[in-house]
């Protein structure tokens, strides 16, 4: 036999060697013990995140306001000024300039929102008289059927009585009337302890003034320190990652602190502006409490999609209290700003940013205010732009290969085909 055979003869033997150890390779005892080590490691961290989720969603904020703090204080490090100096002063000025806003509009607020309090149980009620008005037609049947069916009656039902002969008095509590008095109070009633049960569910933490001052402190610090160092976060959380993985994360982590710097900004800018607006045109139409409502509108803004609907209800119950036409104007008011934030703001602050899916949106704050309540509704939308943005450069490009679409590209020219 020849060199050349022996050695083809050897290298075959060793490969039937090699996988014959393959095929009898099995989890040893070690890596099923390292294994189940990690899965009762996750569940630990993910039931503490799941209790904690209060803590979470805070922090979560603070982590985002910092990142935001961060880019005015990358500013002033051009002035030669610490980091740190720097950081607390922008914290400090922004909600020193906050608590001077909230002083200088106090008594303001406070007047109009009395009036807010005091008026809009009887703009309810006009409400209800104009439902009661048309309730042969389609919205008084609509909001009959509501009132009577939204939940079961714990009353007996009534006993059947003999119709009325003509010229015969109608005992006292039957006839339309009486019918119409019975369905508003109804509304009423439903309305009442609808917003009672969403109160307590959605704004829990609002019952101890322990947890708000708390809540804030942590995110006013954690805003802080973080704008004051955000290279040391960032390296820590590198450190978590393969060294072959770390330039990739790194350019994740850079690209979702970007978004979400952005979306704040965004929203801050929004808020104020529709605040203004809103403000404005309920003062022209003549709605009582134009300046709270304004304010409402404002800060509601913070929430797309639900908040502008949410700030929206109590401007046109307000309307009411003069005439229904005037709550129709408030109703095309609003819906005419949102649509033109929706198209000419949003667009012009975001424009080179990520475009969220309004389905998407709605789910996640759906699912999320389901899940943590208030907090979950307002971290929603950050949290799912932080998330398509990871997905599209750790999936879309890394994975399957296609380029990130840009807002001003071709969509096919990202795909390949």
């Amino acid at each position: 036999m020849s060199e050349t055979s022996q050695e083809t003869a050897v290298e075959a033997h060793a490969k039937r060697r090699a996988r014959t150890r393959m095929r009898r390779a099995g989890w040893r005892n070690a890596d099923v013990l390292r294994t189940a080590s990690l899965v009762i490691a996750m569940y630990v961290v993910l039931r503490v995140l799941w209790v904690a989720n209060a803590l979470v969603l805070t922090a979560f904020l603070g982590i985002l306001i910092g990142l935001a703090v961060s880019a005015g204080v990358d500013r002033l490090t051009r002035w030669r000024v610490p980091r740190g100096l720097g950081a607390a002063l922008i914290v400090i000025t922004f909600f020193g300039l906050l608590v001077a806003f909230g002083a200088w509009m106090a008594p303001t607020l406070h007047d109009q929102g009395v009036e807010l309090r005091r008026r809009l149980p009887d703009a309810i009620d006009r409400v209800e008289s104009w439902v009661n008005s048309r309730r042969n037609g389609f919205i008084g049947l609509l909001f009959s059927s509501l009132a009577s069916g939204s939940a079961p009656d714990s009353t007996p039902a009534p006993k059947a009585t003999p119709s009325p002969t003509p010229g015969a008095v109608a005992p006292a509590g039957t006839g339309p009337a009486a019918d119409s008095i019975r369905v508003a109070s109804t509304l009423r009633n439903r309305l009442g302890g609808q917003m009672s049960r969403v109160g307590h569910y959605l704004f829990p933490f609002l019952s101890s003034t322990l947890e708000v001052v708390s809540g804030l402190f942590i995110i006013i610090f954690l805003s802080v320190y973080i704008s004051a160092d955000p290279a040391m976060y960032r390296r820590g959380i590198l450190h978590l990652f393969p060294r072959g993985r770390r330039e990739r994360t790194a350019e994740v982590l850079t690209a979702v602190a970007a978004v979400l710097r952005r979306w704040l900004l965004t929203q801050l800018i929004a808020m104020v502006t529709i605040g203004v607006v809103s403000t404005i045109v309920l003062a022209i139409l003549g709605v009582k409490a134009a300046f709270a409502l304004g304010l409402l509108s404002g800060l509601m803004e913070f929430i797309p999609t639900v908040g502008p609907i949410v700030s929206s209800l109590p401007a046109i119950a307000m309307g009411f209290l003069d005439s229904p036409e005037k709550a129709l104007w408030v109703a095309i008011a609003y819906i005419g700003i949102q649509f033109m934030e929706n198209h000419l703001l949003i667009p012009l602050l975001m424009k080179g940013g990520i475009n969220i899916p309004p389905a998407l949106t709605i789910l996640s704050q759906a699912l999320m205010a389901i899940m943590f309540g208030f907090l979950g509704l307002m971290c929603a939308v950050p949290v799912l732009a932080a998330v398509i943005t990871a997905v599209k450069m750790l999936y879309v490009e890394d994975v399957v290969g296609d380029k990130q679409i840009g807002p001003d590209e071709n969509p096919q020219k990202g795909v390949e085909t």
